[in-house]
């Protein structure tokens, strides 16, 4: 049994690392730009509350 398992990694396990650092590198890219959008929002949101306040407000 081991033989076999040693076999098959041995077989398959470059493959399998392969896969699973290419999944890893593209979770790293997905966080990254989470990150960068998150802080686009950010600066969004401030701008728009800058405008809002210096706005003229309607009404009477």
């Amino acid at each position: 049994m081991s033989d076999a398992l040693i076999g098959a990694l041995a077989e398959h396990g470059p493959w399998v690392l392969m896969v699973f650092f290419l999944l890893y590198r593209d979770l790293q890219k997905d966080q990254a730009t989470r990150r960068v959008l998150d802080k686009n929002t950010q600066i969004l949101i401030e701008m728009t509350t800058m405008i809002r306040e210096r706005l003229p407000r309607g009404g009477s």
